[in-house]
């Protein structure tokens, strides 16, 4: 099962290829955040992710394209990085809530010693 977390990841890396940023937006809404389930979502999330949605499938289509087209074609391009700049902090948020709810597990099972563990991939270089 994907996650949203695994959706937004994905999301995230099509907006930093090297496409023009509508092509790239199209292809995160359609590959990745149209799967999302919004209960999968924290709550504080639901709502910034709701403006997401509207933004790239709140225009009405012309014949041949689909509501995220139409909608991507109308917006600017400073409306296009804003949008993509609200998806990757979405994808931020949703980061940070997995960490804090991680650490509270983890404290919840184990002594907190204050210390954490250093992965070897960077104890190592």
């Amino acid at each position: 099962m994907t996650t949203a977390w695994d959706n937004f990841h994905h999301a995230t890396l099509e907006l930093v290829r090297s496409a023009p940023i509508k092509q790239r937006l199209i292809c995160a809404y359609r590959r990745h955040l149209a799967l999302v389930d919004k209960d999968q979502l924290p709550g504080e999330i639901r709502v910034p992710f709701g403006q997401v949605v509207r933004c790239l499938s709140g225009v009405h289509p012309l014949r041949g394209e689909d509501a995220v087209e139409a909608s991507v074609r109308k917006m600017s391009n400073h409306d296009a990085d804003e949008c993509a700049a609200m998806i990757v902090e979405i994808f931020g948020q949703i980061c940070r809530a997995q960490s804090t709810l991680s650490r509270a597990a983890n404290s919840s099972n184990s002594s907190d010693t204050g210390e954490f563990e250093v992965p070897a991939w960077i104890a190592n270089s």
